[in-house]
């Protein structure tokens, strides 16, 4: 490596090293604030369904997250066992399943969303907007650089 390389290495490192720290905080701090039996895992698929308003295999939403089928089963199994989805087997082909958010799911949801909203917006606001603002693009120019990547 040259001594070129060193700095951006070193800068890199850096970039990733915080974004982990601040991922684990961030979801510590949101879990604590979820409604009681919410987990973010679960918050995160029904928020997905409900702004997709349409259905989803469970290897789509897998997919999506970027975790097995069998976790994103074992979610469903979760979600399904409240009343938050619906599954439902392809009329077409039954080794394959359709799975949709319910009327419980969405009031689920929302309680989340509501719950949560005070802390996001809290750390929002001690960050500032202009801060928020030149991240934003980083941030995801580097979730597409890695989506491309695979």
């Amino acid at each position: 490596m040259s001594d070129a390389e060193k700095p951006i290495d070193d800068l890199a490192v850096a970039l990733f090293a915080e974004l982990f720290m601040a991922e684990q905080l961030s979801r510590a701090r949101l879990s604590r604030a979820m409604p009681k039996g919410m987990e973010l895992s679960h918050f995160s698929v029904l928020n997905h369904l409900a702004r997709l308003q349409e259905e989803r295999t469970p290897a789509q939403l897998a997919k999506s997250f970027h975790v097995t089928r069998g976790a994103m089963t074992n979610t469903l199994n979760k979600l399904e066992w409240a009343g938050h989805v619906h599954i439902r087997p392809d009329w077409d082909d039954a080794r394959r399943k359709f799975v949709s958010i319910s009327p419980a799911g969405r009031a689920a949801r929302d309680a989340a969303l509501q719950a949560t909203a005070p802390v996001i917006a809290q750390l929002a606001g001690t960050l500032g907007i202009e801060k928020l603002r030149a991240a934003l693009p980083v941030l995801r120019a580097l979730r597409a650089e890695l989506e491309r990547e695979g």
